[in-house]
């Protein structure tokens, strides 16, 4: 008998390990096979709630935040992970990291939709592979439709305020359930995986929830 798994995604746009999570995770779930359906549901959470629409330069904040180690760590190992995953990052010296709310009140519409998982995939793209800006509403368009939205049901939404009270509400609830970082991953409403793993760590973990309904807890 198949076991139906609801997978609660908590992510962000601009993140690249949720990027080569996200592929990380959909390998595993190949690897299971028939064994198992899920319904993937990708939750918000901003890196960087403040972030101007303009922009910054990746480098310069990644160093601000994390010194200059930090910065040449991220890019080297999203890179190395990418390109076992199948993910093509195209991030160099030059890249910027955006404000995300206006992506993530279109994926919470995506949902509704039932596209959210191609939406995240296509944002994942232009962002890391296309250099492009996530909060830019023509790259959101451009996305929604490659996810096979609506487009101009898309920018009603953009043009809006729709889903922004949404967003807001599920960003506030994830961290009062004690998530501060991601990517952080969800099986079943308990089994939790945080931050970018192997291959063999989702799927132990999706076999996990398949066999047993024990709390189980991997942390970086």
């Amino acid at each position: 008998m198949k076991k139906n798994l609801k997978i609660d995604f908590v992510s962000d746009v601009s993140c690249g390990w949720c990027a080569v999570a996200l592929q990380t995770l959909e390998i595993a779930l190949r690897n299971v096979g028939h064994d198992v359906t899920a319904e993937i549901h990708f939750q918000p959470f901003e890196l960087n709630p403040k972030m101007s629409i303009k922009g910054e330069n990746l480098t310069e904040h990644l160093t601000y935040k994390y010194g200059g180690r930090g910065a040449a760590q991220y890019f080297a190992g999203t890179l190395e992970q990418g390109t076992r995953v199948g993910f093509d990052f195209n991030i160099d010296s030059r890249s910027r990291i955006y404000n995300t709310f206006d992506a993530h009140r279109l994926l919470c519409w995506a949902g509704v939709k039932g596209k959210q998982v191609e939406l995240k995939h296509a944002l994942f793209n232009a962002h890391f592979s296309e250099n492009k800006n996530p909060g830019d509403h023509g790259v959101l368009l451009a996305c929604a439709e490659i996810a096979q939205l609506e487009v101009i049901e898309a920018r009603q939404v953009l043009s809006s305020q729709a889903y922004s009270s949404e967003v807001r509400s599920l960003e506030s609830q994830w961290r009062r359930q004690g998530v501060h970082a991601v990517p952080t991953v969800i099986i079943n409403d308990y089994y939790i995986i945080t931050g970018s793993r192997s291959v063999e760590v989702f799927e132990e973990g999706i076999r996990a929830v398949m066999d047993s309904k024990s709390t189980a807890v991997i942390d970086i």
